[in-house]
């Protein structure tokens, strides 16, 4: 409803990139370029200056994106209200999930959520628990969900649920006869661990210095950067691993990997992030009331 062009250069100035602004917007890039020339032919002056592959408000296009978000907060606020009248539920939501949530989680339960709301339009993005928070902050995406604390005060964290990490080692391994292993010993053997950024890796290298355990003395063969590329190379002898308890179901149905529970235990939250905003859509409020009881009825 509100005006293609304006939700189009609002987004641009936001993330000072046409090429991310198209992607946001899943338009193409000449497209993108075409409804921000048209805004400035509208208002007859420039609204960016481009020098040098970077683009910058010009002054005029601080004014204009300042109006356009206040226009955008009003528009929220209209369609809000309008909908807890008529009870409506529908729109569009952009997600942000980090893999391993991604991969395991939000599938079952977005499916049930399409299931109670199916005029409602979801678009997941995927990335490491770090760029999901920096997508949330961007305002790239309406809500991430993640698998590691986030220390933005500025942001909303609502935990959905604890998840247990898992040492896992093949089933012909010298470790597997055991149950439950210490960290220090673990770390004697060599360890596939996920990229810089991930969530779980955060986690992995907290818990080492709470035990007292120099992240250095990891003996790292590999980094990848899925659970689903870390269960293969463990499956394959190349080293053992810590991963979500939850995306190990089909391996130990298959006895193609041992899991090994850490002493004292390791886990931690996955949880739901989101702006700071007075106003949001009620399809978002929706969505989170139903992740958190999904959430709660599964611990």
């Amino acid at each position: 409803m509100a005006d293609k062009r304006l939700q189009v250069f609002f987004t641009v100035a936001k993330l000072l990139s046409f090429t991310k602004a198209a992607e946001t917007l899943h338009m193409t890039q000449p497209a993108v370029t075409f409804q921000v020339r048209q805004l400035e032919e509208y208002f007859n002056t420039r609204l960016f200056d481009r020098t040098h592959n970077k683009i910058s408000l010009t002054e005029a296009g601080k004014r204009v994106y300042e109006f356009a978000g206040r226009i955008f907060e009003v528009y929220s606020e209209m369609d809000n209200a309008v909908r807890e009248m008529t009870g409506e539920i529908s729109g569009a939501l952009t997600i942000g999930a980090s893999t391993t949530i991604a991969e395991y989680m939000l599938p079952s339960l977005l499916g049930e959520f399409k299931q109670h709301y199916p005029d409602v339009n979801i678009h997941l993005k995927v990335s490491n628990t770090e760029g999901i928070v920096q997508m949330v902050e961007n305002n790239i995406i309406d809500l991430g969900v993640v698998e590691a604390p986030v220390s933005n005060k500025n942001l909303v964290v609502d935990e959905c649920r604890t998840d247990e990490l898992v040492a896992i080692v093949p089933n012909d391994h010298v470790l597997s006869s055991l149950d439950s292993i210490k960290i220090d010993e673990l770390i004697q053997h060599p360890f596939i661990c996920r990229e810089e950024g991930s969530g779980t890796r955060d986690v992995i290298v907290e818990c080492l210095a709470q035990n007292g355990v120099d992240k250095k003395a990891l003996k790292i063969s590999m980094e990848l950067g899925s659970p689903e590329a870390i269960k293969g190379a463990v499956e394959a002898g190349m080293g053992i691993s810590i991963i979500s308890s939850t995306t190990i179901d089909k391996e130990m149905r298959l006895k193609s990997l041992h899991p090994l529970h850490l002493e004292p235990p390791l886990t931690r939250p996955f949880s739901f992030v989101h702006q700071k905003q007075k106003f949001r859509q009620r399809v978002m409020e929706e969505l989170l009331a139903f992740a958190k009881s999904y959430c709660h009825s599964r611990q």
